[in-house]
């Protein structure tokens, strides 16, 4: 599917612009699932500056979708509206400013930052070396595993708002809770200054190797797939749900619920999205018949089907 292009009109409302501007961008090839529709516009601006001159610039009712490294994500079929900014080099700095303290740009996959964290003998953030994706997403949703929470460590946060503003949060300001903060969502990071503690590398990577076999042994790692499909309900595992409810390896077309951990799903066949996320309200439909419980989706979905509908019919 292509849009109408409006890349020269928006172009022009920008000339000074140093990032990327493109028309009808695929942006299946920059996500895990490796599925999905082309962005009308694609940006990837140079820095926090150059961001914040191209939003203040282009006009208010243009939708601004923000992605990072697209591993808990599906592209609807139909691709995305509006502009679709992706953050490039200038948001991928990592530095030291004092002890025990790590300032990230939010294009930085988790890993990076992990293993940067303990080469500084930080320590507490190991738990991101078993975290897919980048410290954007990490922040937006409070990304945690092992024992951790983005929450536990972030001492502030810089965004820029639809209006370009730049705004600077401290951790009272994020509103976090389980896998979700109050920042308004047109706010994008751009860089997060985390505090950790005294700990000394070697045993700091001692920590992330047992992070990294465990992953290994009950994750689906080498897969496509984009990461935990559903968040925990409250005392319960979202993966016992799906297993008790009947869907491991449960499959729609091309793509599958992992046999390895259930919480995860598979394409393995050049599935589609709609089929990924067809198969992921077949699997809440079970479990809500069997346990009388609604899961709720911890992926990213966005964009419209090939149909161009935008709101998909769900359990609500």
């Amino acid at each position: 599917m292509s849009f109408e292009n409006i890349l020269d009109e928006i172009a022009a409302l920008v000339p000074d612009l140093r990032g990327r501007l493109r028309a009808n961008e695929s942006l299946a090839p920059i996500t895990w699932f490796r599925v999905g529709g082309p962005a009308q516009l694609f940006f990837s601006p140079m820095d926090e500056e150059d961001l914040a001159y191209f939003l203040v610039n282009i006009p208010s009712e243009l939708p601004v979708t923000v992605i990072g490294l697209g591993s808990n994500l599906i592209i609807r079929d139909g691709g995305v509206k509006g502009v679709v900014i992706r953050l490039g080099r200038g948001f991928g700095d990592m530095s030291v400013p004092e002890d025990q303290h790590l300032r990230v740009g939010t294009i930085v996959p988790d890993i990076r930052l992990a293993m940067r964290a303990a080469d500084e003998g930080i320590a507490g953030l190991e738990f991101y070396r078993g975290i897919p994706g980048s410290v954007g997403g990490a922040l937006r949703m409070n990304a945690g595993a092992h024992g951790g929470e983005t929450k536990d460590f972030l001492v502030e946060a810089r965004a820029v708002d639809r209006n370009g503003t730049l705004h600077v949060l401290k951790n009272k300001d994020m509103g976090y809770s389980y896998r979700h903060c109050s920042v308004p969502d047109d706010y994008i990071f751009t860089s997060v200054l985390y505090a950790g503690e005294h700990g000394e590398p070697d045993a700091l990577r001692a920590l992330m190797k047992g992070v990294v076999d465990y992953r290994e042994e009950k994750q689906p790692v080498k897969a496509r797939t984009g990461g935990s499909t559903f968040k925990n309900p409250d005392g319960h595992s979202a993966w016992k749900l799906v297993d008790e409810a009947g869907c491991r390896g449960l499959r729609v077309n091309g793509v599958h619920v992992s046999q390895k951990h259930c919480n995860f799903l598979i394409n393995d066949e050049e599935a589609t999205a709609a089929d990924i996320e067809l198969l992921g309200e077949t699997v809440r439909q079970r479990v809500f018949e069997n346990s009388g419980i609604k899961l709720h989706w911890e992926i990213r979905r966005l964009g419209m089907t090939l149909d161009g509908d935008e709101v998909i019919p769900t359990l609500s």
